[in-house]
């Protein structure tokens, strides 16, 4: 009997360099298309340290990647950009979304906590910046962002990115890997 391989749920926050990095290889890792989970990581109790650039350039060059710029501040503020992804998850675009914001953040070194860049990573797949801006105000948005949050910690995430399979939770970015496993022994 072949067990039952449910989808996986990835969960990240656009502030977390790990998380970019996770994102821009999961889909072409995981032999199952994750359903993507935005998430606030200090929500869950995760605090992003600031990172060592110098590693994760190396990183980023050897996977292909634009060179890596850092947002400034740091922490970058992400609530605006977090909840406009949980609008993209609602309307079906979490990941073209995602993708662009992160690589606006971590490609582009743009703080997402300023409204234009969120904008523009929006615009980049075809979301409406009137729908965004309302989206923004939007009391059921922030419920989804809210819930998302609430999934997370009931799963015991205590790191980003993380990738849920049933109940088990693979964390960090060397957890996709583990996860990749995981199903690839489930299908």
């Amino acid at each position: 009997m072949i067990p039952e391989v449910r989808q996986p749920v990835f969960y990240y926050d656009l502030g977390c360099l790990e998380c970019y990095l996770a994102a821009e290889r999961i889909m072409s890792t995981l032999p199952v298309v994750p359903e993507w989970e935005p998430v606030h990581g200090r929500a869950l109790g995760v605090i992003e340290p600031e990172p060592d650039g110098v590693g994760y350039e190396q990183i980023v060059a050897d996977r292909g990647l634009q060179p890596l710029r850092l947002p400034e501040p740091w922490p970058p503020d992400t609530h605006t950009a977090m909840l406009t992804a949980a609008y993209a998850k609602q309307i079906g675009r979490a990941v073209a979304f995602s993708l662009a914001a992160f690589r606006q953040a971590f490609a582009g070194g743009r703080d997402l906590g300023d409204r234009d860049t969120v904008l523009i990573a929006a615009a980049a797949c075809e979301m409406h910046p009137t729908a965004v801006l309302r989206a923004l105000d939007m009391g059921s948005v922030a419920a989804a962002l809210e819930r998302a949050c609430a999934r997370g910690r009931e799963a015991g995430i205590k790191m980003l990115p993380a990738v849920q399979i049933g109940s088990e939770v693979y964390e960090g970015e060397a957890g996709i890997d583990d996860a990749a496993e995981a199903l690839g022994a489930a299908r």
